[in-house]
């Protein structure tokens, strides 16, 4: 399969994995746009892989858990009609801002909602998370285990409405 195969096949896909890491539609292009170009210069040893979606997928986890990735630069974001005309692959939107379970997703560190979107969004098993952040099952475990426990916490919290009308 050539590099131009698997981004068409491939890049929504993508785009929608990088929205569920970073919760921002601009971020996630700006993410899957830096490892697509690294991907490509390395496509003919990606390519070759026994499964090229999961190793770029891993280049697009470790892209959103980098340091680098955390300077936030503000961008203005330019309309599809502004880039030359051309009707560029749409991102997925993201989920309405109150959305309660999106904002507190949305909360947690970057290593534990990348295990929770890896489980659930992409379903992947313990070892197969472990292999894509390059790290042991048991830390898989225990970051999966502290944030549906956070989550759990914050679900269960009554809002201060509720406190109110109680």
């Amino acid at each position: 399969m050539s590099f131009e195969e698997f981004a068409a096949a491939r890049l929504a896909s993508l785009l929608r994995y990088a929205v569920l890491l970073s919760g921002d539609r601009e971020e996630a292009r700006d993410i899957v746009q830096e490892v697509l170009t690294r991907a490509l210069v390395k496509w003919g040893r990606i390519g070759s892989v026994q499964d090229p979606y999961g190793y770029v997928r891993r280049m697009v986890t470790n892209e959103f858990l980098s340091l680098r990735r955390r300077r936030r630069l503000w961008t203005v974001p330019l309309g599809e009609e502004v880039v030359d005309g051309a009707a560029a692959p749409r991102a997925p939107e993201a989920p309405e801002p109150d959305d309660d379970l999106w904002r507190l997703l949305m909360g947690l560190p970057r290593q534990q909602r990348a295990v929770i979107v890896l489980r659930y969004y992409e379903s992947l098993s313990d070892l197969e998370i472990a292999e894509v952040l390059g790290c042991r099952t048991g830390t898989v475990r225990s970051n999966a285990s502290r944030a549906l426990a956070a989550l759990r916490i914050e679900l269960d919290e009554p809002t201060t409405s509720e406190r109110i009308h109680s």
